[in-house]
């Protein structure tokens, strides 16, 4: 929090000769930049348009020194959505390409935007850094742990900026609640839960193979995943629910509330997984990766829950996500609506004492995925790593831990890490740590 607000009030627009105050909103930050010429200007294209990369781009575009050059996307009617959204903001339409590889040959364009489905990321983000572009990639940052260490190399050796789209990091809530968990006043932590119950998933209805919809590349879309026939259940949002393309709750969730649990304790990687879950809410439906899931890791002082469960919302806490760190003195517990602390107390000569003071629900104060979104174009224009609030490797970390849950749910097995040759002891489970391409599609080398 306090590099943000440095941030803020220092670096920002420092060349225009601007500052800003600790905490400003979306309108207050669009009339400041205003004040920026267009040499100052960053011009952004998007790979995979239709979900989070339309939030991303969209959260961009709300800072006047962005503009939006370039959209890539193998449906049609994605692309002709998109750009005349962003007509509609700016009053000029994108240029459109249905191969991000012809895009990225576009000199003009200084940053991408990777909204792809997971298993699209290394190859998108290995590519756009070779063509000298800096990149915001989506999160889970990749569909394996071979292709996270490959994207970390190449992010070194091209030394662009990558911010990975693990917002919770600019939220202020969580900040403020990583600074008490930090403080101590908790006491000895030996559990930290996170979660994510999910009301509004309802089963994917079993349909049939069909048709590639017009305007669609489909060959494409899949890339180097196995070839299939086209099936809309497959296609566009619920990709995620499929394990050829990404990692169901477990990565698609698990990460934002991973990387804020690993961060807050100081550790990366687990001594030991297990797992637990399949389909129990919908055995019946057409997706694959499982709709309740335990996952108990294993760290030094102590244990790391990760849980999920669709169609339902009442989780831990009365939440349906979050992050509840739970010592000898009391439980804080944050999420995306703010952050509490609840104290242990005991009996003392009849009188209840708690341990520490309870401190009320706190809210955010700002919006996250757009004080996201600044953060990156301030790294940017400062050509300075260090200012990310979640870069490459921290978004390597909260995949790598994600991955290894899901890995231990396929082997069914208990999982020790072995943190110096960062491999499993497990021959079975170190195959599933390997990227597997197709379709003449390789592993990107760096």
């Amino acid at each position: 929090m306090n590099s943000r607000r440095k941030f803020l009030q220092k670096s920002f627009l420092a060349g225009a000769g601007l500052s800003l105050p600790a905490f400003v909103s979306a309108d207050q930050l669009g009339a400041y930049l205003k004040k920026v010429a267009p040499s100052d200007q960053i011009n952004f294209a998007v790979i995979g348009c239709k979900g989070m990369g339309w939030s991303n781009i969209n959260a961009q575009l709300k800072q006047e020194r962005v503009n939006c050059i370039a959209l890539a996307d193998i449906d049609q009617s994605v692309l002709d959505q998109r750009a005349a959204d962003v007509e509609k903001l700016r009053g000029k339409k994108p240029k459109v390409y249905t191969d991000y590889r012809k895009m990225l040959e576009n000199k003009d364009i200084d940053a991408v935007i990777i909204g792809t489905p997971d298993h699209w990321h290394c190859l998108n983000l290995v590519d756009s850094l070779s063509a000298g572009k800096h990149v915001y990639v989506e999160k889970p940052i990749a569909n394996t742990i071979e292709e996270c260490r490959v994207m970390v190399d190449a992010t070194k050796r091209y030394g662009k900026m990558v911010q990975v789209g693990q917002w919770q990091r600019s939220g202020s809530q969580y900040a403020e609640a990583i600074d008490y968990v930090k403080s101590g006043k908790l006491g000895q932590i030996r559990l930290v839960k996170c979660w994510a119950y999910q009301g509004w998933m309802k089963p994917v209805p079993v349909v049939p193979d069909g048709p590639v919809p017009q305007g669609v590349d489909y060959d494409m879309w899949l890339g180097p995943a196995p070839k299939r026939p086209f099936n809309a259940n497959r296609f566009h949002f619920n990709f995620r629910w499929f394990w050829d393309y990404a990692g169901g709750l477990m990565t698609d969730w698990g990460v934002h509330e991973i990387d804020i649990a690993l961060f807050a304790m100081g550790v990366s990687a687990p001594k030991s997984i297990m797992a637990s879950g399949g389909k129990f809410a919908y055995p019946d439906d057409a997706s694959e990766t499982p709709d309740t899931l335990q996952t108990v890791y294993e760290y030094d002082g102590f244990n790391m829950l990760w849980e999920h469960a669709t169609g339902i919302d009442k989780g831990n806490y009365d939440s349906s996500e979050g992050i509840a760190f739970i010592g000898n003195n009391g439980t804080l517990m944050v999420n995306r609506g703010g952050w509490k602390v609840m104290p242990e107390g005991s009996n003392q000569d009849g009188k209840w004492v708690e341990k520490l003071d309870k401190v009320d629900h706190v809210k955010p104060k700002f919006n996250a995925m757009e004080q996201h979104a600044v953060n990156f174009v301030d790294a940017i224009v400062a050509n300075d790593a260090s200012k990310l609030t979640c870069g490459i490797e921290t978004g390597s970390v909260a995949a790598i831990n994600a991955q290894m849950g899901n890995i231990a749910f396929k082997t069914g097995e208990k999982l020790y890490w072995d943190k110096d040759k960062g491999l499993f002891t497990n021959p079975k489970a170190n195959e599933l740590v390997k990227a597997s391409y197709h379709n003449g599609w390789n592993l990107p080398k760096v």
